[in-house]
């Protein structure tokens, strides 16, 4: 009983002082990465709710109204680009992991067999639709006036020798117009959803010197809390690593 009764006192002692942190997070692998370190976060004191989205706007509009402490599953060029264009002041704490982007298609099997006037889906937002033309720039199916400018439009193309036509649609929405579609360029996250693989799937993907590193992200008032702190060393442990290389086996990419 007395055991019993210690073990009720420890537990309520831990709830009374226990710091928690609400984090937004897309499924794959954003919330999976944030669940492995939960135990981890837990010893030290800090519960560590995950909250998933499956769109791009709301982790950031929720964790700049103060219902959620923080967000994961964008990267840097996307964080500038929605402060600029919502007036939102969010900030990196770390920057965690790297998601290629890749092109697929389930017609064709090699890039050069894309037919002429062939139909290819990119995300609509300015970061991903830019990143998504660099990588067609690169593997050489199209020219942009400045392979280097990250917010590249369909407007900056100035070579397409295949007359290639261009939708955009929202990024968590492409896997599902696969099939419709002669070519998708699909992030990670939501190609691991649609159950891709990016290393035998895709035709074309970012390399490792890719910048768009995935970051944890929160607000100036709160980046420096006891509880941040200790998800962000979380977030570059030797554990998280090996998690990481282990279990998506070069589809995510730790960048630490």
């Amino acid at each position: 009983m007395k055991k019993l009764l210690a073990v009720v006192a420890a537990v309520a002692a831990f709830s009374a002082h226990a710091e928690t942190l609400t984090v937004a997070a897309t499924p794959v692998p954003h919330a999976e990465i944030l669940n492995f370190v939960k135990p981890q976060l837990e010893k030290q004191g800090v519960e560590l709710k995950v909250k998933e989205f499956t769109d791009y706007i709301q982790p950031n509009v929720q964790v700049a109204e103060k219902r959620l402490d923080a967000n994961f599953f964008q990267h840097q060029p996307y964080l500038d680009e929605f402060n600029k264009a919502k007036g939102t002041d969010l900030v990196s704490v770390v920057g965690v992991h790297l998601e290629p982007l890749g092109a697929y298609s389930s017609q064709h099997k090699k890039l050069d067999e894309l037919p002429d006037g062939a139909t290819v889906v990119i995300p609509n937002d300015a970061t991903n639709g830019g990143r998504a033309l660099l990588l067609l720039d690169k593997a050489g199916l199209i020219t942009l006036k400045d392979n280097k400018n990250i917010l590249s439009t369909v407007k900056d193309i100035t070579g397409n020798d295949k007359k290639l036509k261009f939708r955009e649609l929202e990024a968590a929405t492409i896997p599902r117009v696969l099939t419709q579609v002669d070519l998708a360029l699909i992030n990670t996250n939501y190609a691991l959803e649609a159950k891709l693989n990016p290393e035998k799937d895709a035709l074309v993907i970012e390399g490792s010197d890719s910048p768009y590193v995935n970051i944890l992200v929160a607000r100036p008032d709160n980046i420096n809390s006891d509880a941040m702190n200790k998800l962000k060393a979380a977030l570059h442990s030797p554990e998280l690593k090996q998690f990481i290389q282990d279990k998506y086996k070069g589809a995510v990419v730790p960048s630490f």
